[in-house]
């Protein structure tokens, strides 16, 4: 495995686990999970050099940091366990943003029991909270820090501005948003403004929640409780413009002979050192086809074939449902 830096000094490997599909109910659902498998899967990861494992207390919610917890025991030296935080709740229910430092201790407490662990490598702001000042925010993600209760802060889905504001109180060693090669928003002002403050980026759904891969024809290949078939772009619509991302990524995977879920990995990785998606996984053979990625060498005329199949704002469908729009790059 190859390895690289978020800012200035979080070590990761180049490729990192996304957690989140490895639980089966709860409150996202990306078809049916296995816990010894989802558990299995993790310690496969770790034996291939993967350190890097995201989750979120909003997983389930809870019961995704558990399972990450259970799995980690007796394997926690070396590894980077990030996690996240951005609701108040009512038992388990969403109760709305809060973004105060006084939930940010409540979150990250309750994190670190579940995880096993004594202090959290990577606490991440899951979205900003517009009723909150992000200077406030930081400061009291900051104050844990000095605690040794968290080691590095990151914000997702948060806008330039908003990362300017934070680096102003405390260093932000990554931003995790959305970025893949259908959904490339960032690289107009996000991903310059986190190069320009040293600031590692985390692509989260690098595969477009697994359509990229390429298996995913119509809605009909999803479960009936997936939470996918509310994505805008699985909508029945939208599959032919889409579908087209997929055979660009097809035929240059064919020519490398791997799949296509290495090509639309290692097309990440070639857009900069200073990215580490975070693909989702919940098998031990998905993990270890995307596990190989890094060792994909995409060619000019690869990149450019790939880049004008699916340029900038020609996905078709927007990525989340209004509602999910209205949290993002705020």
């Amino acid at each position: 495995m190859k390895y690289r830096t978020l800012g200035p000094s979080l070590e990761v490997s180049a490729l990192g686990i996304g957690c989140m599909p490895m639980i089966s109910g709860g409150n996202i659902n990306y078809g049916v999970a296995d816990r010894t498998e989802s558990i299995a899967t993790i310690h496969a990861a770790i034996d291939l050099g993967i350190t890097f494992f995201d989750t979120a207390e909003m997983y389930g919610p809870f019961t995704n940091e558990e399972l990450l917890g259970a799995a980690i025991k007796g394997k926690r030296d070396g590894l980077v366990i990030a996690t996240k935080f951005a609701m108040q709740w009512n038992g388990d229910q969403m109760a709305g943003l809060d973004g105060s430092p006084a939930n940010a201790r409540r979150a990250c407490e309750g994190s670190l029991k579940r995880l096993g662990i004594e202090t959290i490598d990577l606490f991440y702001q899951h979205r900003v909270d517009p009723k909150t000042p992000i200077e406030e925010t930081v400061g009291g993600m900051a104050q844990l820090v000095k605690e040794g209760k968290v080691r590095h802060i990151g914000l997702s889905e948060a806008g330039a501005a908003t990362l300017r504001r934070a680096a102003s109180v405390h260093p932000i060693a990554a931003l995790q948003t959305e970025y893949s090669i259908w959904e490339r928003d960032v690289e107009e002002e996000i991903l310059p403004t986190c190069r320009e403050l040293n600031i590692g980026f985390v692509p989260y759904s690098p595969l477009g929640r697994g359509f990229l891969a390429g298996g995913i024809r119509s809605l009909e290949d999803l479960p009936a409780n997936d939470w996918r078939r509310n994505d805008p772009r699985y909508a029945a619509e939208n599959l032919p413009t889409n579908l087209r991302v997929v055979a660009a990524i097809t035929a240059v995977a064919q020519r490398h002979r791997v799949s296509n879920a290495q090509i639309a990995l290692a097309w990440l990785l070639a857009q900069g050192k200073d990215i580490v998606p975070i693909p989702g996984v919940k098998r031990r053979a998905t993990m270890r086809d995307s596990a190989a990625a890094p060792d994909v060498a995409l060619s000019d005329a690869d990149i450019a074939a790939l880049n004008a199949a699916a340029p900038k704002g020609a996905t078709a469908g927007l990525r989340y449902t209004e509602r999910g729009m209205k949290m993002v790059k705020l």
